[in-house]
């Protein structure tokens, strides 16, 4: 009897309260629920928990008197058990519940909810359900704003279309202001105006922006908000109308728009802006009748101003901090309101409201700031928390052995900490944090930490890294902001509408009648015609091909406008296609969707390999054929077929596949050697006529003459097309060259005087040495002749304006390739591997040995039996040139020690056949001390290969990626699948990163600049960068701080500079035959030596890479492996011990 005196039931009858409203239901979960179980044991009521079957091991069910589980285990979901209104009323009746609180989120704020709960007779804590209805249409909550008086971000009602309208906004509302374009976007159009100095050509160049970028000028003006503070007012209301506030809190500091640290009340803030606040939202409050618990939001710009956002009807996550500085448990207020008391019941009058001190409040959370505040899971294996004078804790899942499952909000604990001034109230819960132990799941604590100290980090004035992809050096020399061309229209001197496409263009003809008329119709034009090699071909050639998506779109409508009697475009090639996964981090697919969406009445074309697609290797014949069909269903519709070898039966693949997915048919004969010069009698005009009919007779539609290496003289070009011109009048004919020996221009001219039909050019500032002659001086030349281009010259010079700042973006890629250079006509290099083996040499060390490069290319193309250099036969050349730069040899040497040498494995697999046959075949006996024994290839080297389970692949992709991988994804892997497995990771780890604009993709931002990333239309982000911590020595990391959108963010990035450890490695001795040493500097990719295994002369070791060459190490001689001085990943120089032998 004794106990049941002082047991809890007894107790609480003792000193109940409330009489019938005896029994509360928390219709929550968490940290919220207990807060309101504890105010609910202290008004002697009854508590009732409900939870989830993921939620039944939770704390909040342990702290309520009942606890009833919502549903089995297979009817909700995890979240689904707390939004099941009927199934949450049910077990409230059934239970004999006399009121619920709905806490905040899931159902707080659902008005249907709040109905269903009073039909069933149950008292709802919280506003009536008119009111919930009211206050979550944003709409109508600005409009009662407007009507009570209360300031809402002024913006003009309509479009603005001169400086005088936008004059009188900001007379009305003073500066800054916002100039946004009203169809924009990305940033463009988009203008913060900060004085009246700046803006009458701030506004004109807004419009201008919005007009060419979005084909409409029109804009709209917005107060601009600079630096905004988030400011809000905790509020209480009675049922009879009467409305108090409990001042205000500082909500300012946030994460992907969650509230992370709170103050109350705002710090510095202008005592006339807070009473304009405080009365502003109880003027609200009163006109909209508002009953219970709520908060006013709002914001105040750095003049002083304030606008209001909207009212919450719940109860806010950071109530305790207003709790703390006035001494009201706001909980408790909203229970006794909604049992029928009146404020003046509760003593609670304005009059008697008074804040004392500062409270301060951060949300503990389950999140990793070193992994992009990703959710963390698990169990807690320790947890110590903070306490002490002026602390206060409200959490839910802060236990040993509690379970954090990824079902939920990641919240652990609130920590508030009051003091009597700001700075104890900081310093306390600075302490706090640091008390707070937390093991088996990881916290944001540390990014807290460092938010409370945030100044003193604000003084660090370096950056980590800046940004840097494969083959960049340095960063950018252009810093400022790319100006747009104006085209002007054909009819008079107003500027088009670029985003309004133009009507004329080949491409129609193609599209409405086939290949076959647009052939017929290019032949018949009056003129010749152009293909610009801008997109692909030229930036190949001068910057590694590394120029990006954005920066093509950008001018692609231009484009589009400027060249509409361009005969093509050329955007893809194997070079395109592999650096926009491998370097650039970008799908090639996704450029070619694009770019047609925004030009699609000018042709598109693309390199095809023959029997290699896109790569540079055979592949089964059905990835061939699925290749070319997706390409054209995506946009593609000229094939320029080629086989780096002429070799005949690698391009009928090539030129079956195209048919089938009915793309136009350009089969290219790749010129080298000088018809011009009796002296050079291998590849003479009777051997290319012979090809030139070999084509014909497979049905082509145009023919392609590629001089990869600007070998085509005027003459010889002369010579070339006129004689094919002479034999097929009807066949049209497209001449391709290089500039590098500097006549290019002349040669392109004597070819239109030949009878060539397209003719290969590149806007001005993209011309010239390796890449494309000049377009600006072919129109020029041909402008009032009759093989006029029908380009005009001014729209050249718009285009290259554009492409003269954004070359100077790609700054750190240009090779030095400062003028022509007529030893071409010696070593026959490619233009675009012209730059990329110069690049490709400096990397590897050999840059001082650049001419000697350049004679050895010249030998190594005579032991390939002078064949024709262009991707993939080139890069044997070129590898071979290296390898023997690397290793000393000259000519005689490869030819005595072939048998011995660790050859690349480009050249070995040439040797072999894999590339196909050369014209006069290859060389013996070379070939055979090259390969040994390795198989040979005297065939198509794709005929023999079974076709490839595209199905099964694209099961294992989906397998690994996720349902996100498309067809084209598949094609991809088919090709490429390291290539493609490397970009996905990246695309996994970091995002669609070609949305970022190139001079903060390539360079890193300055300390307090601020740029915009535009993830899709609409969408914007706005980042600024603000500081860098220390070094953090055991992880070599620094936290970058930047503002996104305004809020606040830190992340871990790894500091390349920092702790670099130089590695001494051994070197083979040249005088010991079992000591085998690295024959030129790279990457070891593959091991395969074991210490204590036995090898033969000749057996492989290792793998090494360097630059996409791929070399096999073998050994040279028998023996037992004594010592592997290597692993994976190693990155070793030329001589370097790999692997030491001992005979047996």
């Amino acid at each position: 009897m004794h106990e049941r005196e002082h047991s809890v039931d007894s107790i609480r009858q003792s000193s109940q309260i409330f009489g019938q409203f005896e029994k509360l239901l928390v219709a929550n979960r968490g940290e919220i629920a207990i807060r309101v179980f504890r105010t609910a044991h202290e008004l002697s009521m009854k508590t009732v928990a409900i939870f989830s079957f993921e939620d039944r091991l939770s704390m909040h069910r342990y702290k309520a008197d009942e606890a009833y589980q919502v549903g089995s285990s297979n009817v909700y979901t995890p979240v689904g058990a707390y939004l099941a209104q009927d199934e949450i009323i049910r077990i409230a009746k059934l239970r004999g519940v006399t009121m619920i609180h709905p806490g905040y989120g899931f159902l707080a704020e659902n008005a249907e909810f709040a109905r269903k709960v009073e039909a069933a007779g149950i008292t709802f804590i919280g506003p009536t359900p008119d009111i919930i209805e009211k206050m979550g249409d944003k709409t109508k909550a600005r409009e009662l704003a407007i009507q009570c008086g209360v300031p809402v971000v002024p913006g003009t009602p309509g479009p603005v279309s001169t400086l005088e309208e936008a004059k009188a906004f900001i007379d009305e509302h003073g500066y800054p202001i916002i100039v946004k374009a009203a169809m924009g976007g990305g940033g463009r159009g988009m203008r913060v105006i900060r004085d009246e100095k700046s803006l009458p050509d701030s506004f004109e160049r807004a419009k201008s922006e919005a007009l060419s970028a979005f084909g409409d000028g029109t804009v709209f003006l917005e107060r601009f908000l600079d630096k905004p503070r988030h400011i809000e007012v905790q509020l209480l209301a009675d049922g009879a109308g009467n409305v108090i506030h409990l001042f205000e809190r500082d909500c300012s500091v946030q994460r992907r728009h969650q509230k992370v640290v709170e103050v109350a009340p705002a710090v510095n803030l202008n005592a006339s802006v807070r009473d304009a606040i405080l009365d502003d939202a109880v003027k609200l409050a009163k006109a909209a009748n508002y009953r219970n618990a709520g908060t006013a939001e709002f914001l105040v710009d750095s003049e002083d101003r304030h606008y209001f956002i909207e009212i919450n009807p719940r109860i806010q996550v950071e109530h305790t901090i207003t709790e703390e500085i006035t001494g009201i448990d706001i909980v408790a207020a909203q229970i006794h309101i909604a049992g029928g008391s009146l404020l003046s019941d509760l003593n609670l009058t304005q009059e008697k409201i008074n804040t004392q001190g500062f409270a301060i409040q951060c949300r503990i959370t389950t999140e990793d700031p070193a992994q992009n505040f990703q959710p963390d899971t698990g169990k807690i294996e320790v947890y110590r928390s903070a306490g002490g004078n002026g602390v206060r804790l409200d959490g839910g899942a802060g236990y040993v052995g509690a379970i954090i499952t990824p079902h939920y909000d990641s919240l652990l604990v609130k920590c508030t900490c009051w003091g009597d001034t700001y700075e104890v109230a900081r310093r306390k819960i600075l302490r706090a944090l640091i008390e707070f132990r937390v093991r088996g799941v990881k916290t944001n604590i540390p990014f807290l930490q460092r938010l409370i100290t945030h100044d003193a980090f604000m003084k660090g004035d370096i950056v980590v890294n800046g940004s840097s992809i494969k083959g960049q050096i340095g960063e950018p020399v252009f810093k400022g902001e790319i100006l747009y061309p104006e085209i002007r229209s054909l009819a008079g001197p107003e500027s088009v509408d670029v985003c309004v496409p133009p009507e004329h263009g080949w491409r129609h003809i193609l599209v409405e009648k086939g290949p076959e008329a647009f052939a017929k119709a290019v032949r018949e034009y009056n003129g010749v015609l152009i293909m610009d090699t801008t997109w692909r071909d030229a930036h190949q050639s001068l910057l590694a091909t590394r120029v990006r998506t954005i920066d093509l779109l950008n001018i692609a409508p231009h484009t589009a406008h400027a060249l509409a009697n361009a005969y093509s475009l050329e955007m893809w090639g194997g070079a395109t296609f592999d650096v926009a996964m491998r370097f650039l981090y970008e799908d090639p697919w996704d450029r070619l969707s694009k770019l047609r969406a925004l030009v699609p009445n000018i042709p598109f074309q693309m390199l095809l390999r023959g029997a290699n697609a896109v790569g540079y290797t055979s592949y089964p014949d059905n990835v061939i054929y699925d290749f070319c069909q997706k390409a054209k269903d995506h946009g593609m519709d000229i094939f320029r077929i080629f086989d780096s070898l002429n070799y005949i039966e690698n391009m009928k693949l090539g030129i079956d596949a195209v048919k089938k997915a009915g793309g136009v048919v350009e089969a290219a004969i790749c010129y080298t050697g000088d018809i011009s010069n009796p002296n050079k009698k291998k590849f003479d005009l009777e051997y290319y006529l012979n090809l030139t009919e070999q084509l014909v007779n497979l049905g082509i539609h145009v023919l392609g003459i590629k001089d990869m290496a600007g070998l085509l003289k005027p003459e010889a070009a002369k010579l070339l097309i006129g004689s094919i011109r002479k034999k097929w009048p009807d066949l049209p004919i497209h001449v391709h060259t290089h500039d590098t020996g500097g006549t290019g221009v002349a040669s392109m001219l004597a070819s239109a005087l030949a009878g060539a039909d397209v003719i290969d050019l590149a806007i001005d500032s993209m011309s010239g040495t390796t890449s494309q002659p000049s377009m600006g001086a072919v129109v020029s030349a041909l402008e009032h002749t009759d093989l006029g281009t029908g380009i005009r010259l001014e729209d050249v010079h718009a285009l290259n304006g554009y492409w003269e700042q954004a070359r100077k973006l790609y700054s750190c890629f240009e090779a030095g390739v400062l003028s022509a250079d007529s030893s071409v006509y010696e070593h026959e290099m490619p233009g675009g591997q012209y730059t990329n083996l110069m690049f490709q040499a400096s990397q590897l060390g050999l840059g001082k040995q650049w001419n000697e490069i350049k004679k050895a290319y010249t030998e190594a193309n005579k032991l390939c039996g002078d064949i024709v250099k262009v991707t993939p036969s080139s890069k044997v050349v070129g590898d071979l040139a290296q390898f023997m730069v690397t290793n000393k040899l000259k000519y005689q040497d490869v030819i005595s020690r072939a048998k011995t040498l660790n050859f690349p494995t480009s050249v070995v697999e040439f040797f072999q056949g894999y590339l196909g046959q050369p014209y006069g075949g290859l060389p013996e006996p070379l070939r055979s001390d090259i390969i040994r024994d390795l198989p040979r290839i005297d065939r198509r080297p794709g005929s023999t290969m079974k076709p490839l389970n595209l199905s099964e692949l694209k099961a294992e992709l989906v397998s690994k990626y996720g349902r996100s991988i498309r067809d084209v994804d598949v094609v991809s892997a088919s090709i490429y699948p390291k290539v493609f497995a490397e970009y996905r990771e990246i695309l996994e780890k970091y995002g669609d990163v070609s949305v970022i604009p190139t001079r903060y993709f390539l360079g890193k931002p300055e300390i307090g600049e601020e740029f915009s990333i535009q993830l899709e239309e609409g969408v914007t982000l706005i980042i600024k960068y603000l500081a860098v911590g220390p070094l953090n020595a055991s992880t070599g990391k620094r936290e970058v701080f930047f503002e996104l959108n305004g809020e606040a963010r830190a992340i871990a990035v790894t500091d390349t500079s920092a702790a670099v450890i130089h590695e001494h490695r051994e070197k083979a001795n040249p005088g010991n035959p079992g000591e085998i040493g690295a024959p030129m500097s790279g990457v070891v990719i593959e091991v395969r030596a074991q210490e204590g295994a036995e090898v033969k002369d000749g057996d492989p070791i290792c793998v090494l890479s360097a630059m996409k060459m791929e070399t096999i190490v073998t050994s040279a001689v028998s023996g037992k492996i004594e010592y592997v001085a290597i692993k994976e990943s190693d990155s070793l120089n030329a001589g370097d011990l790999i692997v030491r032998i001992v005979k047996i």
